[in-house]
């Protein structure tokens, strides 16, 4: 009944501070977020306004003018969030982040680049899924420092190819955080690293969203294009995921478009995902782009794949994401496999 009588309040608050209002000729909105804690008389004043305060940062997280009420797990949720945050700017320091690479193939099967992906593994040596530290990284700005990192890692990578006569034509993709994108300065810590590592800047592909690209349209083309101008390509991160278009992928100089593993996934029992896939492929060939599906896991959705058009794959039928050294031997076994063939 409590609980009920303060949404009942909750809700008729939300609505009245939203009317609009009038200040010298100019309407204005204001909504408003609202955190509930119910009690049950033993709490202290200071200990309510702290849950109410972290039910309301979880209305502003909901979308705003809203309510949400405070419970146990939302405190643990929050302690678990913090205790990772810490152990995450530690790890930053202590070198703990490790660059691996999973290999990417062509049509005959041959290895025509990779993607550089982050692993963390802590000092008593467990693995922290992506999953549970990028999203956090990317709320914290954290992002920032460690995509830095990341892109450094990738030039380095690349100029260490250079040696290798199987690897050294390679490309390699690094993903790209909204963040870091919308840096001001973004094109010119890009253009200090070529420089600075002296590599070809056309073995660099960088990875972005749709919602990334479409957040600012003339800003993101106009970053791109500068970056185009230094050799930098680009491909289409999650391709089918967000607001798929033909409008902008007209205007943006995007070279490849990768299928989302959410579709390659249901390959190929699910009717649908095989639409959307194919829908996909034969848009991305009608614009003249490279088309690349992840995740792609068994040999029945590599053949379908194949069947639709799409020629490039990577996934962890093609291989696992590994170090630098063992996904150098992994793609000198390859090239010695198909040589045999």
């Amino acid at each position: 009944t409590a609980a009920a009588l303060a949404r009942d309040f909750g809700d008729r608050l939300c609505g009245e501070i939203a009317r609009p209002y009038r200040l010298k000729d100019i309407d204005y909105v204001c909504t408003a977020s609202i955190g509930i804690c119910l009690f049950a008389g033993t709490e202290t004043i200071e200990h309510l306004l702290k849950n109410a305060d972290m039910a309301m940062y979880r209305a502003k997280d909901s979308g705003r003018n809203t309510l949400r009420f405070f419970d146990p797990e939302m405190q643990a949720a929050l302690d678990k969030r913090s205790s990772l945050e810490t152990a995450l700017r530690q790890a930053l320091e202590r070198q703990e982040l490790q660059p691996y690479y999973q290999a990417q193939i062509g049509p005959a099967g041959e290895v025509i680049g990779a993607e550089i992906l982050l692993r963390w593994k802590t000092a008593d040596g467990r693995f922290i899924p992506p999953g549970d530290f990028i999203p956090l990284a990317e709320q914290t700005g954290l992002i920032l420092p460690i995509g830095a990192w990341v892109m450094q890692a990738a030039c380095r990578q690349i100029k260490a190819w250079e040696g290798d006569a199987r690897a050294s034509a390679l490309q390699l993709s690094v993903n790209v955080s909204a963040l870091q994108f919308r840096q001001d300065d973004f094109v010119d810590k890009v253009r200090g690293l070529l420089e600075d590592s002296a590599i070809d800047a056309s073995r660099l592909k960088l990875e972005l969203t749709e919602s990334m690209i479409l957040d600012d349209i003339a800003t993101a083309i106009e970053k791109m294009q500068m970056l185009r101008e230094l050799g930098v390509t680009f491909s289409m991160d999650d391709f089918g995921t967000g607001y798929s278009s033909l409008a902008y992928l007209r205007k943006h100089p995007i070279d490849r478009l990768k299928i989302d593993r959410s579709f390659v996934t249901d390959l190929p029992h699910n009717p649908d995902a095989a639409a959307i896939v194919n829908a996909i492929v034969q848009m991305g060939r009608s614009l003249h782009l490279e088309i690349l599906a992840e995740g792609v896991e068994s040999t029945e959705q590599l053949q379908l794949l194949k069947e639709m058009g799409c020629a490039m794959m990577q996934g962890f039928l093609v291989s696992a994401p590994l170090p630098a050294e063992q996904a150098s031997a992994w793609m000198s076994q390859h090239c010695q496999l198909l040589q045999r063939q």
